[in-house]
C-alpha cells in the first residue's frame, strides 16, 4: 500500500533501528579492543598463556549470563529498557578494564562488559525484528551485524592508531598510562551515545502488547505502520500470544510431549555452529595469530584493519541478498565458502617451519593464508555473521522470542568462549593448522545442519512463525 511505503515512516524505523544497533557497535568493539591489548595483559599483570586465554575469555562468561538473563528479563521489563541496562554496563566496563591493576579486577569489570554484550547481541535483533515491516526485516536486521563489523574495525583501527602513536601497546601514551589501556578507554565515547540515544526510541510494540498496555502499543504501530494497518497488526499480535500465561522458558517445550520443541534445537544449532567455524578466533586473536607466523605487531594490527574493512563489506553485499534471495541459501553458501578457505589456511599453515621458537612460513604460503583468511572472513560476514541473528529474531513465535533467544544466546557464548579459551592451547599442542583444520570441519558440518534443519523465514511476518 502507497501509505505504508511513506517515506517520513522508513526513515524513521530506520533511525530507531541504527539507534538499537549502536549496542551491535559497542558488542563488536567491546570483542575486538582486547586484540591489541594481549601483549599489555601478558606484561602488566605478568599471566601465562592460560591466564592470558582466561584473561581474553573471562568477557564471554558475562555474554553468557547477560545473554540467557535478558532475554527472560525483556520480557518483564521490556526490550528498550534491557538495551539501557546494557548501555550502562557498558560504561563500567569500558572504564574499569582500562584501569584495573590486576588480573581479578580485570576480569570482573571484562566480565561485566561481557553482560553488556550478552544483553545487546540479543535485544538488538528482537527490538529490532519487532518494530521493521517483513518486507525488509531482513535488511534491517542486517545493520546489526554491519554495526558489530562496524564496532571491530574500529577498535582495531583505533588499537593501530594508538600502538603507533605510543611506540607499541604497552608504551606509556597520555596521562602517564599505557597504551593498551587507553584502547579500552575508547568504548566510553559510543557508550555515552547508546546510552542517551536509547532514550528517544520507543518501546517494542509486541512487547507492550505481552503486558497489556495495548494503548502504547497502539500509539508505537502508528509510527512503524501505515494507518489502516495498525488495527489488524495489533489483533495479529494479540492472538499470536496465550493469554492465559505470560512468555515463560517453558514455552520452549511441546506442552504434549514435554520435550524441547524442534524449532528451539534449530535455534541452538545456529548459534553453536557460528562460533564452531572459529571466526571469533580471527576477531580476538588476530594479532597474535600473524605475529606467530612472523609479521610485526604494527602490521599484525594493520591485518586485523584490513579484515574489518571486509567484513564491512560483505556485510553490505549480505544487505542487497538477504531480502532478494533469502536467509538458507546464503547460510549454506557461507558454509562451503568457510570450509574450503580454512581448509586452504590450515594447509598454509601446515607448510610453516620452526625457527627460533616462532613459525615462519615461505613468501608464496604466507600470501595463500592471508589471502584465505579474508576470504573466509567475507565468507562468514555475507552468511552465518549476520544472518544468525536475523533468524534468531525472527524464527520464534512471539510467545517464546525471549525464552528462545535466551537459550540460544546462552549457548552461543558457551561455544564462543570455549573455542576463545581453547585457542591457545590448540596452538601449543596442535599448532595453527590441525585448529583451522578442526574449524574447517566445523564448517562443512554446518552446511548439512542448514540443508536439513533450516526453514527459510523470508517474508513472513513475526505472527506467521510456527512452533514446528
Amino acid at each position: 500500500m502507497p501509505q505504508d511505503r511513506s517515506p517520513q515512516r522508513t526513515a524513521y524505523i530506520f533511525i530507531i533501528c541504527c539507534v538499537a544497533a549502536i549496542g551491535g557497535f559497542l558488542f563488536g568493539f567491546d570483542s575486538g579492543v582486547i586484540n591489541g591489548t594481549v601483549d599489555g595483559l601478558q606484561e602488566s599483570f605478568d599471566s601465562n598463556s592460560v591466564g592470558t586465554g582466561f584473561n581474553v575469555a573471562s568477557m564471554l562468561l558475562g555474554c553468557a549470563v547477560g545473554a540467557f538473563f535478558a532475554g527472560r528479563l525483556a520480557d518483564r521489563y521490556g526490550r528498550r529498557t534491557l538495551l539501557i541496562v546494557s548501555a550502562i554496563f557498558f560504561l563500567v566496563s569500558a572504564w574499569g578494564s582500562g584501569v584495573a591493576d590486576g588480573s581479578l579486577e580485570f576480569v570482573i569489570y571484562r566480565v561485566l562488559g561481557g553482560m553488556a554484550v550478552g544483553a545487546a547481541s540479543v535485544m538488538t535483533p528482537a527490538y529490532i525484528s519487532e518494530v521493521a515491516p517483513s518486507r525488509y526485516r531482513g535488511r534491517l536486521a542486517t545493520i546489526q551485524q554491519v554495526a558489530i563489523i562496524g564496532g571491530l574495525f574500529v577498535s582495531f583501527l583505533s588499537n593501530y592508531f594508538l600502538s603507533g602513536m605510543a611506540g607499541s601497546s604497552v608504551s606509556e601514551l597520555w596521562l602517564g598510562q599505557a597504551a593498551w589501556r587507553w584502547m579500552f578507554w575508547m568504548e566510553l565515547l559510543p557508550a555515552v551515545v547508546f546510552l542517551v540515544a536509547l532514550l528517544f526510541i520507543p518501546e517494542s510494540p509486541r512487547y507492550l502488547v505481552s503486558v497489556g498496555k495495548t494503548a502504547r502499543a497502539e500509539r508505537v504501530l502508528a509510527l512503524v505502520s501505515a494507518s489502516d494497518r495498525v488495527d489488524t497488526k495489533l489483533a495479529n499480535i494479540e492472538a499470536s500470544l496465550e493469554r492465559d500465561h505470560k512468555p515463560s522458558l517453558r514455552d520452549v517445550l511441546d506442552p504434549v510431549s514435554g520435550k524441547v520443541r524442534n524449532l528451539m534445537w534449530v535455534g541452538i544449532g545456529l548459534a553453536v555452529f557460528q562460533q564452531l567455524v572459529g571466526i571469533n578466533v580471527v576477531f580476538y586473536y588476530g594479532a597474535v595469530l600473524w605475529q606467530s607466523v612472523g609479521f610485526s605487531e604494527s602490521d599484525a594490527l594493520l591485518i586485523n584493519v584490513i579484515s574489518g574493512a571486509v567484513s564491512i563489506g560483505a556485510c553490505l553485499v549480505a544487505i542487497a541478498l538477504i531480502d532478494k534471495i533469502g536467509r538458507k541459501p546464503l547460510l549454506w553458501g557461507g558454509s562451503v565458502g568457510m570450509a574450503l578457505t580454512l581448509s586452504m589456511m590450515a594447509y598454509a599453515f601446515a607448510s610453516a617451519d620452526m625457527v627460533d621458537g616462532g613459525l615462519e612460513m615461505s613468501d608464496h604460503m604466507g600470501t595463500m593464508a592471508l589471502l584465505s583468511a579474508n576470504a573466509y572472513v567475507l565468507f562468514f560476514n555475507v552468511s552465518w555473521g549476520p544472518v544468525m541473528w536475523v533468524m534468531l529474531g525472527e524464527m520464534f513465535p512471539n510467545q517464546m522470542r525471549g525464552s528462545g533467544l535466551a537459550i540460544s544466546g546462552l549457548c552461543q557464548w558457551i561455544a564462543n568462549f570455549g573455542i576463545t579459551m581453547t585457542f591457545p592451547i590448540l596452538l601449543a599442542t596442535i599448532g595453527l593448522a590441525g585448529a583451522y583444520g578442526f574449524y574447517a570441519l566445523c564448517a562443512a558440518l554446518s552446511i548439512l545442519f542448514v540443508v536439513k534443519c533450516v526453514r527459510e523465514t523470508n517474508g513472513k511476518e513475526l505472527e506467521e512463525m510456527a512452533y514446528e
